[in-house]
């Protein structure tokens, strides 16, 4: 009874347990995709917003049109920094302390477009018009610390680029040019390189005494060398990755 009582409670403990990481992983999926949905839904309303304040930048004229520039110039910027700054970190982790800046700098930029976007409703244009010149320039240096941002983290990646590539360009004229010198080796090296090799082989190197024993001068024996095949013919042949098989002879 105890074991079978054990055996009940073990199997129970694995269903709860597969109950709950399918519980688990059901919940992660459903924030996975309420995320994903919520990003289409952002990216589109960003979209909407953008084309209705070109088109009342371009249909429009007074306050209306200059309020929709103001706003279309600040977006485009910050979006086009945010974009550079957190792709370049990837790469290079420097870019942390500018991103920091830019954050700070993107909570003026808020509070700048929310002001903006109020005073599209506002029904006192006299008033609008005389707070213009003071909202372009705040818009001024918001949009140009963004921009300093931005193109100092381009410049700095490319110079970086352009430092691998000219590294990496002087390696390859090193090895190119150690492959194209195949005659560094003198006549002389090469020929005590052929001695040091018939020594080793057992077979006396030309110009060598009589060997002991043999009547015949060491020249005979070099001709007699030189008549046999320095390496089995019969035996299997190197085969290199980039020739072909032999293809097997038809069956008679």
């Amino acid at each position: 009874m105890e074991v079978g009582a054990l055996v009940i409670i073990f199997a129970l403990v694995v269903l709860f347990a597969f109950l709950g990481l399918g519980a688990w992983v059901t919940v992660k999926a459903v924030g996975a995709a309420k995320r994903g949905v919520d990003r289409t839904l952002t990216q589109a309303r960003r979209t909407v917003e953008d084309t209705t304040l070109k088109a009342k930048s371009f249909g429009q004229v007074g306050v209306t049109a200059a309020l929709a520039q103001l706003r279309l110039d600040l977006r485009t910027s910050m979006r086009a920094t945010q974009a550079a700054l957190y792709q370049g970190v990837q790469a290079d982790a420097s870019l942390k302390e500018s991103i920091a800046l830019f954050e700070r700098l993107s909570r003026h930029g808020h509070e700048l477009d929310d002001e903006l976007k109020r005073l599209e409703q506002e029904p006192d244009r006299k008033r609008i018009a005389e707070r213009l010149p003071g909202l372009r320039e705040r818009t001024a240096k918001i949009t140009e610390s963004a921009d300093s941002l931005r193109w100092a983290a381009r410049d700095r990646a490319r110079q970086f680029a352009d430092e691998d590539l000219a590294a990496l360009s002087a390696q390859i004229e090193v090895e190119s040019g150690a492959l194209r010198d195949w005659s560094r080796e003198s006549v002389d090296d090469l020929a005590a390189a052929a001695a040091e090799w018939d020594a080793g082989a057992g077979r006396p190197a030309p110009g060598a005494a009589r060997e002991a024993g043999h009547g015949r001068p060491a020249s005979a024996e070099a001709r007699e060398a030189a008549g046999r095949p320095a390496l089995d013919a019969s035996g299997p042949k190197a085969a290199y990755p980039w020739q072909k098989a032999p293809r097997p002879e038809a069956a008679s």
